[in-house]
């Protein structure tokens, strides 16, 4: 499993995912603004990545001793959707507090021992989300996913990946069949990337053959991530899941969405209050750097989507499934015990 990211000596280690699948370039970040550039663009990405990368960063911030609230501010402000980025800034920020006083030697090394448990307890997450998850995947079927929520996502396994692994692991006989999603291309450069790597067959599809292979009868379930999931279940994720969640309903496929608690935002009554980050035109207008558009063309990116509660078979978390009523399950997994 590739190490998507890791703290050295020399700073915040980190795979550049915009370099993948032909090239494995390593990227070392060496402050808190570097590590900040590196979530905003992509460099590494993943709600669970972002959140390990983030509290990295307030790290590298207490080890530079720069303003504190500078640090997590430019940290909180590198992309919107995903709620772990919030979460690891939050709990770097309570342990700052709590250390209020010790001297500063101690408090570096504190700091820089929590964001090493956070990468940690996130690999464990996710090992233990895929056993939760593996029982739902029927055996001799194909799973289809939509972006990226493998390794690359997280600081290792994979949430929507991580159920997959852990299903083939088991010894189910699966298949995948992997979206490309558009415009940025985390299914094809990514997950088929990943899933080549574990030797788990893959099927490359793009975005707008989903509805033909869920109809087919070949699906037996779709599993995908999450970036953030409000209290009454509804689900934000890469564009396009919505259309993939109806699409599932429709003929009657499983979906399922693999997320740690750490994702829950119970603070939001539905999806329509979760701020949707918007991108760049230039991800929309070009391919690798090559104009495929028009010039001058209008373009909307939103990078996610909302999928309402009523579309979404189950709810995988690393402390069990949650099923409707979500206001119910969710609130029960979050506040059960680690």
């Amino acid at each position: 499993m590739v190490e998507t990211i890791e703290w050295t000596d020399a700073g915040v280690v980190m795979i550049d995912q915009t370099r993948l699948p032909r090239e494995q370039v390593f990227v070392t970040c060496r402050s808190y603004v570097e590590v900040a550039v590196a979530i905003r663009s992509m460099v590494i990405r993943g709600a669970p990545a972002i959140g390990v990368a983030a509290a990295m960063g307030v790290a590298l911030g207490v080890q530079e001793d720069a303003d504190f609230e500078r640090v997590c501010e430019t940290l909180a402000s590198t992309r919107p959707t995903a709620v772990n980025l919030f979460w690891a800034i939050d709990r770097m920020r309570t342990l700052r507090a709590s250390l209020k006083g010790v001297p500063r030697e101690e408090l570096v090394r504190r700091m820089i021992e929590e964001a090493k448990k956070i990468r940690l307890d996130d690999i464990a997450i996710c090992r233990a989300m895929g056993k939760h998850g593996a029982a739902l995947v029927p055996d001799g079927k194909t799973v289809l996913t939509h972006c990226n929520a493998g390794a690359l996502a997280t600081a290792g396994y994979g949430t929507a990946l991580g159920v997959i692994r852990a299903a083939a692991e088991a010894g189910k006989n699966i298949d995948v069949f992997a979206d490309e999603t558009r415009p940025f291309l985390q299914g094809a450069r990514l997950t088929a990337w990943e899933l080549q790597q574990d030797g788990i067959p893959t099927t490359l599809i793009t975005d707008n053959m989903a509805g033909h292979f869920l109809h087919s009868g070949r699906i037996g379930c779709v599993v995908v991530g999450a970036d953030r999931i409000a209290a009454n279940g509804d689900v934000a994720n890469k564009i396009g899941t919505y259309s993939l969640a109806v699409l599932a309903k429709e003929n009657n496929v499983p979906f399922y969405v693999a997320a740690p608690v750490s994702t829950f935002d119970l603070t939001l009554e539905s999806g329509d209050s979760i701020p949707i980050e918007q991108r760049s035109a230039e991800e929309v207008t070009h391919v690798f750097g090559v104009p495929v558009a028009p010039e001058n063309i209008a373009v909307e990116n939103p990078a996610f989507d909302v999928t309402p509660a009523r579309y979404v078979t189950a709810i995988i978390s690393e402390r069990g499934v949650a099923r409707a009523p979500y206001e119910e399950s969710l609130r029960r997994l979050a506040e059960a015990k680690s």
